[in-house]
């Protein structure tokens, strides 16, 4: 529908986008070591490092030679594998074009947490619908999902460049795409759509990421807020106004000096 290019919309607080970097890095880095090894590596990793619902609720066992990691750690873990490069270029795009500026709104220590949360509540949702689930989930599509509405809420009439249809370029308010993103996946949810695709984890990642960012954002954040109306405008201080040169008094006549005794 739309692939979102680039924004305008500056770094207020910050000075660097470090988690927003960090997370981009660790999952083409997790990508690259599980997809460049064998094949048995790869499946072994998604099993064991994948949200598997049956597992996490008890109802089906992991081959023991496949636990990597406390089965609770898969709401987490499996947000950073990527099934194959399109899937993990689409989330990093999101993440690198909305990310940064979500940061800053929140702070680096808060939009870690956010986008941790948000990534648990996708895998929640996943496996609150599909409990008896034994295919792994993976990818960071709840935690991106989070950031895209959550930008959403701050940002819906910074002016975005997209391609539209994935062919047409077009520089329009924030809002536009991202409403119609967020619909969809509650239509796509709503109506059974790919079941390649997780939609539960989607929405799980969209509820959590509106309300958190109500929550984690710093409090002069508003809400709402264009590029320029976040911004805040200078005050105008008036120059000191410069004293005009005194005018010397004209001297008052003294009594002449009288010498000898008084």
């Amino acid at each position: 529908m739309f692939i979102p290019l680039y924004d305008s919309n500056r770094l207020r607080h910050i000075r660097m986008q470090y988690v927003t970097l960090g997370l981009i890095a660790i999952n083409v880095i997790a990508y690259f070591v599980t997809s460049l090894g064998s094949e048995e590596f790869a499946t072994a990793a998604v099993f064991g490092l994948g949200y598997i619902p049956s597992v996490v609720h008890d109802l089906a066992e992991l081959s023991p030679d496949l636990i990597i990691i406390p089965e609770d750690l898969s709401y987490v873990t499996y947000s950073f594998l990527h099934g194959d490069i399109l899937h993990l270029g689409g989330n990093m795009l999101f993440l690198w074009v909305f990310g940064d500026n979500v940061e800053d709104a929140l702070g680096h220590f808060r939009f870690l947490v956010f986008y941790l949360l948000c990534a648990v509540a996708g895998a929640f949702l996943h496996g609150l619908i599909l409990p008896d689930s034994q295919t792994p989930l993976i990818g960071a599509s709840g935690a991106i999902a989070g950031i895209v509405v959550a930008y959403l809420i701050l940002y819906p009439r910074v002016k975005v460049w997209v391609l539209a249809f994935a062919r047409i370029p077009l520089r329009i308010p924030a809002w536009i795409p991202l409403v119609l993103w967020v619909l969809f996946q509650f239509l796509m949810i709503a109506i059974g759509g790919d079941d390649e695709v997780s939609w539960a984890a989607h929405v799980g990642g969209i509820v959590a990421g509106a309300v958190l960012v109500l929550v984690l954002r710093r409090r002069d954040v508003p809400l709402f807020a264009d590029a320029e109306a976040a911004v805040p405008s200078p005050e105008k201080t008036e120059a000191p106004a410069m004293p005009e040169p005194a005018t010397p008094e004209p001297p008052t006549a003294q009594p002449a000096p009288r010498w000898g005794r008084q």
